[in-house]
């Protein structure tokens, strides 16, 4: 019988341990992914990291075949402990043999905005998606390609749409071929930032300033609650901007595709509130849910399925399964009035890193349900989620047969 850990952190100085967490201290939607690896044969233990026990925590971990990590991006430090430290150790055990889901390099690969130029080739990408590592990448790329079309340039360590900006020309005037020009340093841009959905104009030497240097007599004055200088510390430190075509049908909302290992289980359409552009949580945008056939979306779901899901890892340069619970953000790149079986979907981004299972959110403690747990989930709910889990048991288990008989 295969042995799982699902390994997990109490942050000791947060309200309630962490804004993810139910009244017994463990993640809101731990119940799904315990029973779901015991309900396939194998035994699934809850074990919580203490960096003050860092070496004895591992010694434990290695007694286990595999390990689920739930620690929230973040919480390690906020906590005291250090996430390098606790990602090499994960690596280590790796080494030894033992599964770990999602790895610190599926997670850092995935999760990095660059990944959307590493998959530029395939169904789901863009092929004019340009990384940018170094300033004068960044300032000879920007000029060229913001000269030919409207772009979106994402900075790599943001979360909820925080130095993702839209940006256009205010004249207008595109040039018809990409390279025919660059822009000068005085054209003004009209930006707008996904996070709140707020606009700014700069012109482009501001841009470009603020986003390497940051706030300075240079830069001008922004309102945006970002700081910039997105590409400190270089490549190492996870300074980095991509750069990609924009999609101007993303008003009308994006396509969450939630998958279990290769299998897909759910569709949220996201949609922007009116005016806005960004989806994400918190900006008035509206949410529909879909089920994994559901037919307006069938060509994407059979093309993604068919034709890039198993290409989507070698082309980030991992030697690892797919994750076990995982999402996949995509626009509509398409023209209107392209047929829908015809339409083009792009990945806008990827997340392996402790995704949450919606269904569960009932039972997370916070200042307005302080002591809930599984129990305050809808019963409907809790058998959806239940049923994902039991999916990511048999996904779990296969792997590590596979792995075990060394195919």
């Amino acid at each position: 019988m295969f042995k799982i850990a699902l390994a997990q952190i109490y942050v000791r100085g947060a309200p309630y341990g962490g804004s993810d967490k139910s009244n017994n201290g463990c993640r809101y939607d731990a119940v799904p992914f315990v029973n779901g690896m015991i309900g396939a044969g194998m035994s699934c233990q809850p074990v919580h990291y203490l960096n003050e026990e860092h070496d004895k925590f591992f010694e434990v971990m290695s007694k286990f075949d595999a390990i689920i990590v739930r620690c929230n991006p973040g919480q390690i430090k906020a906590d005291g402990g250090s996430q390098e430290k606790f990602d090499d150790s994960m690596r280590a055990l790796q080494k030894k043999g033992i599964q770990v889901w999602p790895s610190p390099d599926v997670m850092e690969f995935m999760g990095a905005k660059d990944a959307l130029t590493k998959i530029a080739t395939l169904n789901i990408g863009l092929e004019d998606t340009l990384s940018y590592y170094t300033e004068a990448a960044f300032v000879e790329g920007f000029k060229k390609t913001m000269a030919f079309q409207p772009r979106v340039i994402k900075q790599n360590r943001g979360s909820s749409g925080e130095g993702i900006w839209i940006i256009k020309l205010k004249a207008g005037n595109y040039c018809p071929g990409y390279g025919d020009r660059s822009c000068a340093d005085d054209e003004v841009l009209e930006l707008m930032e996904a996070n709140d959905n707020h606009a700014e104009e700069h012109t482009v030497a501001e841009f470009i300033e603020f986003c390497v240097t940051g706030r300075s007599d240079k830069s001008g004055t922004w309102t945006s609650k970002g700081v910039g200088k997105y590409l400190e510390g270089g490549k190492e430190a996870g300074g980095m901007l991509v750069d990609q075509r924009f999609c101007p049908r993303i008003v009308e909302g994006e396509l969450r595709y939630n998958s279990i290992g290769p299998k897909l289980v759910g569709i949220i359409h996201k949609k922007p509130k009116e005016g806005g552009i960004s989806a994400v949580s918190g900006t008035g945008s509206i949410y529909t849910f879909y089920g994994p056939d559901e037919p307006k979306f069938a060509n994407l779901t059979t093309n993604f399925l068919t034709k890039d899901i198993d290409k989507i890892m070698p082309s980030l340069g991992l030697n690892e399964p797919i994750p076990l619970w995982w999402t996949t953000d995509f626009i509509l790149a398409s023209p209107e009035g392209t047929p829908a079986s015809e339409e083009k979907w792009i990945v806008g981004e990827f997340n392996c890193s402790c995704v949450g299972v919606s269904k569960c959110l009932p039972a997370f403690c916070n200042d307005t349900t302080p002591d809930v747990d599984w129990t305050a989930i809808p019963a409907a709910d809790q058998m959806e989620a239940m049923y994902y889990g039991t999916l990511m048991g048999q996904v779990a288990l296969d792997i590590l047969s596979k792995a075990k008989g060394g195919y």
